[in-house]
């Protein structure tokens, strides 16, 4: 069982920047993949960035050259860099861990872009 807690989420204006953290109960370590999903009223949920174990990196092109995501090992936690953020950002944004085959999700943290 991975227990997964998100913060930083909030209201934002067009072009400004927040930086979202997930928690994890265990270390991120043996977790063999860490993601950030989001969802927007009315649509799917899609996935916005992710970073493997050994840190390799992967990005929605919608969020290409905006966000970042890195880990923490040491504090469990990884985190996604959002800048320059566009009102079409605006979204739930959940952690994810995919851990021994078993895909383990956040409670979700509100993001809201605008003016």
């Amino acid at each position: 069982q991975v227990q997964l807690v998100e913060s930083g989420g909030g209201l934002v204006q067009p072009g400004g920047s927040l930086r979202l953290s997930c928690v994890a109960s265990k270390s991120i370590f043996s977790i063999n993949i860490m993601a950030w999903y989001r969802q927007a009223p009315g649509k799917q949920r899609e996935l916005v960035a992710s970073i493997s174990s050994r840190g390799t990196t992967n990005y929605a092109d919608s969020v290409k050259g905006r966000f970042a995501i890195s880990r923490d090992n040491a504090k469990s936690t990884v985190y996604l860099q959002m800048n320059s953020l566009k009102p079409e950002d605006t979204a739930v944004y959940y952690c994810n861990a995919l851990y021994l085959l078993t895909m383990y999700w956040g409670q979700g943290t509100q993001v809201t872009v605008s003016s």
